[in-house]
């Protein structure tokens, strides 16, 4: 199979992954944003076919823009390609229709097809290459968006209904690393985001790892344990980020007549004391690791972790149950079924430089008061991620599939 029919087969899997994603969904649900952080599945369906017309069609001169003013309403963040809707507003574009806007995913994907079959320049395939990576990067925030959105109805209702698996952990355990000078980084083969590189030295401490992530029952004992009253476990900013919001237990967990529940895209679930704890804010997972004795790891001891490690059989968004599973050590990796939060600050690395152009705002504007996560979650595409893969957030998120994985110094 030639480049371009290989690029072609992928355009098309990815952006049908998309639209199977979405395919559940009512009108109504695609057109809800429950809160600022969060985007209509509307709007996730558009962006990401704004991003190809924009970025690789337009140049090109092939075509006018399918509609002038949907650049200004699906634009993210670009600020050099131009203004754009508010973000904590996207709910309220009820135009254009959800027919319309398959309408113009399918013109789109039309186009594109047509200038794949016809030959891309090497910058334009790697843009392609990025735009598919991206468009995965939102299959995820579709799914996490839509069961924000879903939690907020008080039927409850499922994005796909699922009677509630059963975990088996393995028991807690740590394998331990020697320290000195790591490489990290992408070494630059294959496809990585610029926020991957260059691929540098550093220097670590010996540590050791936990084999799987906290699981319901564990946390649930720092919560019955009044650790969300106790500001010796917390960050200062963690103690005034529970305390403004009145915490008291992760996202989605609710108790009822003194059992506890916990919401799930496939439904509400009594509470999988086995399963891996999710939807926790870093503050959350910073708090715990010094409750248990423990710290969370930094992102190179992490990456150091994670070489050589079996990325396939992560649990990811092909499952059937989107949710974290553990079951002994099938689930034991580091990757999957959640994104780890590190105790590190997202920072570019010695030499890091954006990228040129409108696509050097993807990562490197954003190196300032997030936090770096790893490994991926059942919300992530396959084959989406790798060791060196940097995801970040604020450290308050919460809607994110979230887990805490543990470190301690050896």
């Amino acid at each position: 199979m030639g480049a371009g029919s290989s690029l072609l087969a992928r355009y098309d899997d990815v952006r049908g992954a998309t639209r199977a994603l979405a395919a559940p969904l009512s009108p109504e649900d695609c057109q809800i944003q429950s809160m600022p952080d969060a985007s209509p599945t509307k709007w996730h369906l558009a962006h990401t076919t704004w991003f190809f017309e924009t970025f690789v069609l337009l140049p090109r001169g092939d075509d006018a823009p399918f509609h002038p003013g949907y650049g200004y309403l699906f634009n993210s963040y670009y600020e050099t390609v131009g203004p754009r809707q508010v973000r904590a507003e996207r709910g309220l574009l009820s135009r254009p229709s959800l027919d319309e806007v398959l309408a113009y995913r399918a013109h789109v994907d039309e186009k594109l097809r047509a200038a794949i079959a016809q030959g891309l320049t090497d910058r334009e395939h790697e843009l392609v290459t990025l735009g598919l990576h991206h468009e995965q990067q939102h299959q995820e925030l579709l799914l996490t968006d839509v069961k924000h959105a879903l939690s907020k109805n008080a039927l409850q209702p499922a994005y796909k209904p699922l009677a509630r698996p059963t975990s088996k952990p393995r028991p807690l355990g740590y394998t331990q690393f020697d320290g000195g000078l790591i490489d990290v980084g992408h070494d630059g083969a294959g496809f990585a985001f610029d926020n991957e590189g260059p691929r540098h030295r550093v220097h670590i401490e010996p540590f050791a790892i936990a084999d799987r992530p906290v699981t319901c029952g564990e946390y649930l004992a720092f919560v019955e344990a009044a650790g969300y009253q106790d500001p010796v476990h917390w960050l200062s900013d963690g103690w005034a980020f529970v305390q403004d919001r009145k915490l008291h237990a992760p996202l989605y967990w609710e108790q009822r007549d003194g059992a506890w529940f916990e919401f799930t895209l496939h439904g509400l679930w009594p509470l999988d004391m086995d399963a891996p704890v999710t939807h926790v804010s870093h503050y959350e997972a910073d708090a715990y690791a010094r409750f248990a004795g423990a710290r969370l790891p930094t992102e190179f001891e992490w990456e150091h972790a994670a070489q050589g490690a079996d990325i396939v059989k992560g649990r990811y968004a092909d499952r059937e149950v989107l949710h974290p599973v553990l079951t002994g050590e099938q689930d034991a990796g580091l990757f999957g079924n959640g994104w780890a939060w590190t105790q590190s600050a997202y920072l570019g690395y010695p030499r890091f430089a954006p990228a040129p152009g409108a696509v050097g705002e993807y990562n490197g504007k954003f190196m300032s008061g997030q936090m770096v996560l790893r490994g991926g979650s059942v919300a992530t595409p396959p084959g989406h991620v790798r060791a060196t893969y940097r995801n970040f957030f604020a450290p308050s998120a919460r809607w994110q599939f979230t887990t805490i994985r543990m470190a301690k110094d050896a």
